[in-house]
Order: C-alpha cells, then structure tokens, then sequence
C-alpha cells in the first residue's frame, strides 16, 4: 500500500497540515479485522442529488472504486503522475467527490487537497491551486463558469496542472476555449450518474476534443442511445442514453426502493433519464433531461443547446432554460439570467439575448421570455435544478 497523504487546508496559507494515513489509522481501535468480501456484495450507499425529484440511496458494491478507475484516469489524461496533487470544490459526500477524486487518488498514492468552504469563490479556486500546487481538479461546470468571469488570474497566481475534468452539466465552447487560454490545458467532460458514474468521456491526450460534446464510451463500459422499447437508435438520432449490464460501477438496487429499481431498467438497460444522440465516430451530444425537454409549436427542444448558446452572450454570467406554458405554442423557452457584474439588466439586454440567440440557433429556440434573476436555484452539487424554475412559475400563475 502506497503512503497516503490528506492536506487539510482550514484557512490560511499557513494554517495547513498533512496527516500520515498509517499513524490516523494506527490510532483506531485494535480490534479491527478484515473480512473477505465477493465483489457484488454491498459496499457504500450513495444518494442521488435530487435534480429530478427526492434523493434516493444508490447501493453500490465492493468492485466499484476499481471499475471507476478508468473513469477518473482517462478524463485526467492517464492519471496519475508523480508530482500530482488533486483538489476538488466538490463536497465528499457527493459520488463527485468521493469517487471522482479522493478514493482514487488514495488507490494510486497521490496526495488530495482538502478544504471547505461557506461558498466557492472564484478567486479564492485560484488562490489555493497556485499556492498548494494542485495539478488535478474535479470542477463542476458552474465552478468553471464563475472563475471564468475573474480577470487576469494570471498576475496574481502563479499555477501548472496537469488536468481539469468537468461533469455535472455539458461544457459548451466558450468554456473550452477559456480553459486553453487561462488554464493553459483542454478541459475533458465526462459522464454519468450516482447509479452508474463515469461512463463517458473525454481525453485530451489521444482524442480529438468536439465542443458540446460528451465524448466517447469510457473502455469497460457498453454506452448507447435507446428508444422506450430498449433498441439502439440511428446515428443522429435523439433517444434515451442507456448503459448496458453487467458493468463495473452499476449500482445493486435504491436501497429499500425495489419499484424505483426497477423502473431504472428496460431489460439489461440502465436508463439514465437523460437524451442525447451519437455521431458516426461514436461521440454523445447530450440534449437534456428527459424532464428538462420543451415542447414547443411541435419541436421538442433540450435546453443544453440554448444554454450553451446564451453563455457566449456578454451579459450572462450563468443562464438556466424551460419550457413554460402557452396557449398557443403548449410552451415556449424562457430563459433565467444571472447578468454579469457589471451589466445593469433591462428591456434592452434581455431584447439583444433574444437577438443574439435568434441569429444563432433555430427560430423556434430563441428564448420569448428573458428574466433576470440574483441566482439560480442548484443542488448541493453545484446541478441547475429547472424543476424549481418550473414551479415558481406554476405558482406565479395560481
């Protein structure tokens, strides 16, 4: 077993302290012994984040830190390397956290930055890479939008990683342009669930890198887009993204859920509740929950496209889409803006979003209504959570 390090960062630059894995653990009870284990057999209890609906509790077995491995090497440019150093804003408690990053590193010996905070703030990311030397990060797409939005980190930290790896919610090319020219490395996205995570994903080294997409199956994994019977689609063809069992980091069952169980399976078909579509090369293209898609004047739209679109105007620091009730139409896209900090929202701004989406996507996608709002409403895991926009505007109608 290699030797294990933890830096917990609990303030200030000089506050740090390293924890020797053997002497914490030497400190436990005497009485500890080890039990020989099948690889099926339950291991950890992960709860979803609620997106869609209530947490569930995803069981998961013992093989799973091993099958996700080829998930967080490959999205990390064939992680590990001897100087590495891995940090994450992700709380441990999420799959993103735990398996994305600290339970990993500890497999392959690489230290893990360890710090908590009331709020991730942008510059304080910066700070804490540049000064511990972090070469690795598990960033969530809203981490990556807000540091986007610092200036010149450059002239006040001095920083060299070796990878950054985004999931939660898709890149669009804005954000990978930033990564080039900031970060000085091309961002890889990946893919998956608390039930069955890691499934999907980029590699800088080796592949060519397609803006908005998700990238390939990750090897060991049987990834395709299903239609509700459970057969594969055409190529370019919008269905259902599915995963195919057995697989090395399918969850057993939602603990004491059989119904929820199984209603997450066509046949040997994991359904993740999420569209997408493949191109010939294999590549996804992610186009929204199943639960996030918009009906409108016959068109069923994601919101992944729009968003992506709407994150290159000026004005928007973040953006959120749905579909909204209308008479007409069944719904129209409506767009939740949070402006930029030095930008005074107003008929005009929202009028020129509107424009600017217009001229660039369909015109049955351009948002008819724009509201600017402080925040937006997200998990504990840094997820958009549009059934909460939904709602408020249920409730507004009553």
């Amino acid at each position: 077993m290699p030797h294990l390090q933890t830096i917990l960062v609990t303030g200030g630059v000089n506050d740090d302290k390293v924890l020797d894995f053997w002497e914490t653990i030497d400190k436990g009870s005497p009485d500890f012994q080890p039990v020989d284990t099948k690889a099926d057999d339950p291991a950890l209890i992960i709860y979803t984040s609620g997106t869609t609906g209530p947490p569930k509790g995803a069981l998961h077995a013992r093989r799973t830190l091993l099958g996700h491995l080829p998930g967080v090497e490959f999205p990390h440019n064939f992680f590990p390397r001897e100087d590495d150093l891995f940090w994450t804003p992700a709380d441990w408690a999420w799959i993103g956290g735990l398996i994305d990053v600290l339970l990993p590193s500890w497999h392959h010996g690489i230290p893990v930055l360890a710090h908590r905070a009331k709020k991730f703030d942008p510059e304080e990311a910066f700070r804490l890479i540049a000064d511990y030397g972090v070469r690795n990060a598990f960033m969530p797409p809203t981490a990556l939008k807000l540091m986007r939005q610092v200036k010149a980190p450059r002239s006040r930290h001095r920083y060299r990683m070796h990878s950054i790896g985004s999931g939660g919610e898709t890149l669009g090319e804005e954000l990978l342009d930033w990564g080039r020219q900031v970060m000085d490395l091309t961002i890889n996205e990946f893919y998956g669930q608390t039930e069955c995570n890691l499934i999907v994903g980029c590699c800088a080294d080796i592949m060519e890198i397609r803006p908005g997409s998700m990238g390939l199956a990750i090897p060991g994994h049987v990834v395709e887009v299903i239609d509700d019977l459970g057969n594969p689609m055409e190529t370019g063809t919008v269905g259902e993204i599915a995963v195919k069992r057995p697989d090395p980091v399918m969850f057993l069952e939602y603990w004491q859920n059989p119904a929820a169980t199984r209603n997450k399976f066509i046949g040997d078909w994991l359904l993740t509740g999420d569209l997408a579509k493949k191109d010939n090369d294999g590549y996804f293209w992610f186009n929204g929950r199943m639960d996030d898609v918009i009906t409108s004047a016959g068109y069923r739209i994601g919101p992944a496209e729009i968003e992506d679109c709407l994150m290159k105007h000026p004005a928007v620091a973040l953006v959120a889409v749905v579909g909204i009730p209308d008479e007409i139409r069944t719904e129209i896209v409506k767009a939740f803006v949070v402006p930029k900090a030095d930008i005074t929202p107003g008929t005009d701004v929202a009028e020129d979003i509107k424009t600017f989406v217009k001229s660039r996507l369909a015109a049955h996608e351009y948002p008819r209504e724009v509201e600017f709002v402080r925040e937006l409403p997200m998990t504990a895991t840094g997820k958009i959570m549009r059934r909460e926009l939904r709602k408020m505007e249920r409730e507004r109608k009553v």
